[in-house]
């Protein structure tokens, strides 16, 4: 029993003993990651996006769809929504998201790490023009908060920074980090995602981060034009690749699987799920309770 609560997260107290016990068997994040590659076929998807775009101000794309889905999927299916800390396992108070953008599409140019803390009734448009605004403030603003600490930091000598971090990180451990020093590190999050897609990388699974407490990592691939077998032969589609690593002292991979075809269904037939794309609307909760509920028998959307 930990002697001090968490400011991100409520100790899980119902795990069964062998799930309890994984982690102190496996310690380190990435000694328990478990790497899974999905591919989804998203040809009904760039045709809402397109006609999406061309009513709405904010440009949208695969990106949003498939950050968007996965926020959906973390709040139906909050058992995803985990992390391993000092030996036990922690339910999430919110559902938050990470990814970097290149402030220049320059080799030199430096990175823009955004997190973005997303509810359970927000709309597609409304995650669209979030991003936008983010990713606009992290490329064109003079400095956002965390980017001036870490900037403050390392002026210090390489010793003081291990020391810095150590301590932190022990601090992490025991439940003492403040809170407010979580609150906008992209480290502390439900999910990190990495559109490496957009320039031009395809093939990349991505480690976890020691540090922090991110338990699922995926990279959003390129469009491939694949062959695929049907009933009545072969036909070509486009598929998506989107690799997953994800921390299984969370949960089992019984529980993420069943999670990740919730984004999958969103991805492969937005207009049932988020509406016609002229005016996307929030789904209603019985239509994501049914969602769920459908895949918690096994079944497909059809």
């Amino acid at each position: 029993m930990p002697l001090f609560r968490r400011p991100d997260g409520d100790l899980v107290r119902d795990l069964p003993p062998v799930r309890a016990i994984v982690p102190y068997l496996m310690r380190r994040r990435n000694e328990s990651a478990v790497y899974h590659e999905a591919f989804y076929d998203v040809g009904r998807a760039r045709a809402w996006l397109r006609a999406y775009n061309r009513s709405h101000e904010n440009r949208a794309t695969l990106f949003h769809l498939v950050l968007y889905a996965s926020t959906r999927a973390l709040h139906l299916r909050p058992g995803l929504n985990r992390f391993a800390s000092g030996g036990r396992v922690y339910q999430r108070r919110e559902v938050s998201v990470a990814f970097a953008a290149k402030k220049e599409m320059r080799d030199e140019a430096p990175f823009a790490t955004v997190k973005l803390r997303f509810g359970a009734e927000e709309s597609f448009g409304e995650t669209v023009r979030r991003v936008a605004d983010s990713v606009d403030e992290g490329r064109f603003a003079p400095g956002r908060r965390i980017d001036q600490e870490a900037a403050l930091l390392m002026r210090l000598p390489g010793p003081v920074v291990s020391g810095f971090t150590a301590l932190a990180a022990w601090l992490d451990r025991w439940n003492l980090l403040p809170g407010f020093l979580m609150r906008d590190d992209p480290f502390f999050g439900s999910l990190f995602l990495a559109n490496l897609g957009s320039v031009g990388l395809s093939d990349t699974f991505h480690h976890l981060y020691e540090y922090g407490t991110v338990s699922i990592f995926g990279v959003v691939g390129r469009v491939r034009p694949t062959v695929v077998p049907t009933r009545n032969g072969t036909e070509v589609r486009e598929l998506l690749s989107v690799r997953w690593t994800l921390d299984e002292r969370v949960n089992d991979g019984f529980y993420a699987g069943r999670s990740l075809r919730i984004a999958q269904d969103v991805l492969e037939d937005p207009e049932r799920f988020l509406g016609p794309p002229g005016a996307p609307e929030i789904p209603t909760p019985e239509a994501w309770v049914a969602l769920r509920a459908r895949r918690e028998e096994g079944g497909g959307v059809g």
